[in-house]
């Protein structure tokens, strides 16, 4: 049996503490991780995707959601389809992907890990994205910067997805 989340659970009650557990680390991971780069906050934004999704259902609350988390952006399922079916299809490194109105361009893959450059930023430093897929769930990460910076949200984003398995979510 599958809860709310995709996750095989014993019922209700269990997939509650699962979506409870899942929002707290979220939260407690965001708050120290994403914000404004100028406040020491290694990542610009952050969404968690539902990789267990069915895409092609209208929104009703009986199906999975697609959007399980955001901070640092307010994007709807249809802004993030084109992402998630290319990581699902695994070829988002084959092409341009976009997230909001920014376009990015896969540089480098490792296993489930995507890094990418943002080709149409507007800051000198540039940003880029960080894509992960697991089982469950598909995290995005945004940061602004070069080398550095993509260090430092290699990092968050590692935490997060050490986390996330560690509690099997």
């Amino acid at each position: 049996m599958f809860n709310v989340l995709g996750f095989r659970e014993g019922g209700v009650a269990a997939a509650m503490v699962e979506w409870g557990a899942l929002h707290a680390l979220w939260e407690k991971w965001a708050s120290a991780c994403v914000g404004y780069s100028d406040a020491g906050e290694p990542l610009k934004a952050a969404i968690l995707l539902n990789n267990n999704c069915d895409l092609e259902v209208s929104a009703s609350s009986r199906h999975l959601p697609v959007i399980v988390e955001q901070k640092g952006m307010k994007l709807r399922p249809t802004d993030v389809r084109q992402l998630i079916e290319r990581v699902k299809q695994n070829n988002l490194q084959t092409d341009f992907f976009f997230i909001d109105a920014s376009k990015y361009l896969v540089t480098s893959v490792h296993d489930h890990w995507y890094c990418a450059r943002c080709v149409n930023a507007t800051s000198p430093a540039g940003k880029g994205a960080i894509v992960v897929q697991t089982a469950a769930f598909i995290l995005v990460t945004i940061y602004e910067g070069s080398i550095g910076a993509a260090s430092e949200a290699m990092a968050a984003t590692d935490y997060l997805m050490e986390q996330l398995n560690r509690r099997n979510l």
